[in-house]
């Protein structure tokens, strides 16, 4: 499906005003990298781990119950646990009834979200993709809606409200570094800016699906592994994000996941900022050198996700 006839501006424009009453402005904070051990560099975080439901996934959760009629046997959807804890937050603010179907590998503290907004929960399968089949025979079975995570334009709508917002916190930026999964996040902010500024993916070595789809020119296949794979490995991006991170994302940068692991720890150890490893990934690439900014350039980095316990690392 194309870019230009579904996921605009426009579209995304109309959108912010009516999910506003349901998500939270999350705040930006500056930081010198020479705090983390780097040659110095005053980098802009903006702190999406703060949203409601503990990720991003809230703006796109919102915009499908909006947007879509929700049927009397409620909403279903498949996640490694961000996004089903925000369509379970969605549907209990807006009155309707959530199942959320996740893998095993989901950590605790996202299950314990999910079950604390009042949703069915079911456990099951070793990855998102095994997840994913079951709530679609839910689905078909029940006649729940169906949101799914990030191959949805309602999805890539709600989440390019963000880069709405970042614009509005940061007009002055140059490069902004954003996570990537499915795509949904990514792809809605692309959306967004259009080309105006640069735009760069990160992922974990483990889990390249946007890397693996570059260069091959559509989406594929990629490995689902590593200390990220609850967030940012599914099988491959969203075939609706791709044609807009071909036209809009600059590239894709890997880091390890002990880059990850060192970026988790070093928002919680420098700034005091709770971030799950795939919100940190971001952050990574800089933190590792993997992301070497010009002189001059002016770079944001999006923490995205915040649904970890600190004494875990």
């Amino acid at each position: 499906m194309a870019q230009g006839n579904t996921v605009t501006r426009e579209r995304i424009a109309a959108m912010e005003p009516r999910i506003r009453p349901y998500v939270r402005h999350t705040p930006v904070l500056r930081v010198d990298m020479a705090d983390f051990g780097r040659p110095p560099l005053a980098i802009d975080l903006k702190l999406e781990c703060l949203q409601h439901s503990g990720s991003f996934k809230a703006r796109g959760a919102f915009t499908n119950l909006l947007e879509r009629q929700v049927p009397a046997a409620g909403v279903v959807a498949a996640s490694g646990g961000n996004h089903g804890a925000a369509v379970a937050y969605a549907a209990m603010r807006l009155g309707h009834k959530a199942t959320i179907f996740v893998p095993e590998v989901s950590p605790q503290a996202k299950l314990d979200r999910i079950r604390g907004y009042g949703a069915d929960l079911v456990v099951g399968g070793a990855r998102y993709a095994e997840a994913l089949a079951a709530s679609e025979r839910f689905a078909e079975e029940t006649g729940a809606l169906q949101i799914h995570a990030f191959n949805q334009e309602e999805t890539l709508v709600g989440q390019g409200t963000l880069g709405l917002e970042i614009e509005a916190d940061l007009p002055q930026i140059d490069t902004l570094l954003v996570a990537v999964g499915g795509g949904g996040l990514i792809g809605g902010i692309a959306a967004w800016y259009a080309g105006r500024i640069r735009i760069v993916a990160v992922e974990p070595e483990g889990a390249p699906t946007l890397h693996r789809a570059f260069e091959a020119g559509h989406p594929v296949d990629a490995p689902a592994e590593g200390i990220a794979a609850d967030s940012l490995a599914p099988k491959r991006v969203g075939e609706m994000m791709f044609p807009i991170a071909e036209a809009f994302v600059e590239r894709s940068i890997l880091v390890s996941d002990d880059d990850i692991i060192a970026a988790q720890k070093a928002l919680w150890n420098r700034v005091r900022i709770i971030s799950e490893p795939g919100g940190a990934a971001a952050f990574a690439a800089v933190l590792s050198g993997r992301y070497a900014p010009a002189p001059g350039e002016r770079v944001a980095v999006l923490v995205c996700g915040a649904n970890a316990n600190p004494a875990n690392f």
